[in-house]
């Protein structure tokens, strides 16, 4: 099977949302949201064109945007977009805890071909991961219920990518005192 190409994993991951903020700029709320949909379909389905498969996680995600993005343009609601950040963040930070909790860092089974740590260093970045992912979900209820609609557009895209990466470049020291050395060759 060929490999997918390199600039396959960023649009999957970040066109939708891009999509999601150039239509929220052209046209509003309600068409970004439609365009979110269908934006992250298409991902989904470059996903499957470039690797053969699909991760567990963007499924997960896309089907709460097709929930929640659905009721929004159903109901004309905006309340259900917004709280689809909440709903995510929230679902992480769970699926990261009881990992934890059953001494399984999921974590690992997720990125462990990516990243090459310890135990020790899966508990404690999935720990960190767990705290982040309450933290953007408790943010992200604050910012949905007090500011406006474009305040809240804003810290969706770019805000929260923004707090993710310096949080994950925060981490690179974690990830460096835990980096364990490369499989022996032929496994």
């Amino acid at each position: 099977m060929r490999p997918a190409p390199s600039w396959l994993k960023p649009a999957v991951d970040y066109g939708p949302l891009a999509v999601f903020l150039a239509t929220y700029y052209l046209a509003g709320l309600m068409p970004a949201t439609a365009a979110l949909m269908a934006a992250t379909v298409v991902a989904l389905a470059a996903s499957w064109w470039g690797e053969r498969r699909v991760p567990v996680m963007p499924v997960v995600t896309a089907a709460v945007v097709l929930v929640f993005g659905g009721l929004t343009v159903w109901l004309n609601d905006e309340t259900f977009i917004k709280l689809k950040p909440t709903i995510i963040y929230g679902l992480f930070a769970a699926t990261l805890a009881i990992g934890l909790a059953l001494d399984k860092p999921l974590l690992k089974a997720a990125l462990g071909g990516a990243l090459r740590m310890d135990p020790a260093g899966w508990r404690a970045l999935s720990l960190r991961l767990a705290l982040f992912f309450a933290a953007m979900a408790l943010a992200n209820e604050v910012v949905r219920r007090v500011a406006s609609t474009d305040v809240w557009v804003l810290w969706k895209v770019p805000g929260s990518i923004v707090a993710t990466l310096l949080f994950m470049l925060a981490q690179m020291s974690l990830v460096q005192r835990h980096r364990v050395g490369e499989p022996p060759a032929g496994d």
